[in-house]
């Protein structure tokens, strides 16, 4: 049973990260057609606005709360600068929009560097995240407890803003037919912004679960990239209901693979089976009749 439960249980933990990352590229492409490549280095930037946190606030256990905010807002005003500055001149062309933001990436990558160093610094988790609980004869840890509690929070929230809150119709409206929702008042270009603003933040909310598991790295977000496009793929483009479940599926598959290979191998495999997938069902999991965020 500890063969079945270990990867089942942590690679549920490691789906509600990619859960976390794939969120904000579903809105992003699947609304604006941008493949945005710096969605990792969001990932790491929340990473270490977690770290910042921390030494500000001495309290482990009151910073690793106040960091979820603060990752959100910081990352949110880092995907709100790259849709200004660089992606608003590139909509609907999206290999354009892929190039400049593997550019801007590496500028990111780099940035990190200087500032903190290459080597990365740990986070110390709370008290509270420090134990664990048994689940069929595996001690499963209150950081993965913690990181799924988190990543279904996030699609609690999102799912609420989309359906009840007028910007979610606005969000809606844009997504099925731009011209006419411009027509009716809609400024497009306010709800571009605020949608960037959104989906960079959750892939800091992401960096914050990732930070109390593995600590900082400047190239941590070239881990999660690829998996993170992949979950978005494979659960349909823009489909968030698809991106859950397809989250859930690779982390599970990755851990899994990784206990009868090497970690990169698994990656490989996991890579593989959702190309094949895709060969399949091209339109992922779930068909898009239309272009709204379901």
């Amino acid at each position: 049973m500890d063969a079945f439960s270990t990867p089942f249980l942590t690679g549920t933990a490691t789906g509600a990260i990619l859960l976390l990352a794939a969120l904000g590229l579903s809105l992003t492409f699947g609304q604006m057609g941008v493949i945005n490549m710096a969605n990792g280095e969001f990932l790491m930037a929340g990473a270490y606005a977690t770290y910042v946190t921390q030494q500000v606030i001495s309290s482990t256990g009151i910073s690793v709360l106040i960091a979820i905010p603060v990752a959100f807002v910081v990352t949110g005003l880092l995907g709100l600068l790259l849709e200004v500055s660089v992606i608003q001149w590139m909509y609907k062309r999206p290999l354009d929009t892929l190039l400049a933001t593997v550019g801007v990436a590496m500028v990111l990558q780099q940035l990190a560097k200087d500032i903190f160093g290459a080597q990365g610094d740990p986070v110390t988790p709370p008290s509270w995240l420090a134990g664990s609980i048994p689940v069929f004869g595996y001690d499963w840890p209150h950081r993965q407890l913690f990181t799924i509690v988190l990543a279904l929070v996030m699609v609690g929230a999102l799912h609420a803003v989309l359906k009840y809150s007028s910007f979610g119709r606005q969000i809606r409206a844009t997504v099925q037919n731009r011209e006419l929702a411009e027509t009716m008042g809609v400024s497009t270009r306010n709800v571009d912004r605020i949608t960037f603003f959104l989906g960079s933040g959750l892939a800091g909310v992401g960096g914050v679960a990732i930070a109390l598991s593995s600590g900082t790295n400047p190239t941590l977000g070239t881990t999660y990239i690829i998996s993170a496009f992949l979950v978005v793929v494979a659960g349909g483009v823009g489909q968030i209901k698809g991106t859950i479940i397809a989250a859930w599926v690779v982390g599970v598959a990755t851990a899994f693979l990784t206990n009868w290979t090497s970690g990169s191998m698994a990656q490989v495999i996991t890579f593989a089976l959702v190309v094949v997938f895709l060969q399949i069902r091209p339109q992922g999991l779930f068909t898009v009749r239309t272009r709204a965020l379901a």
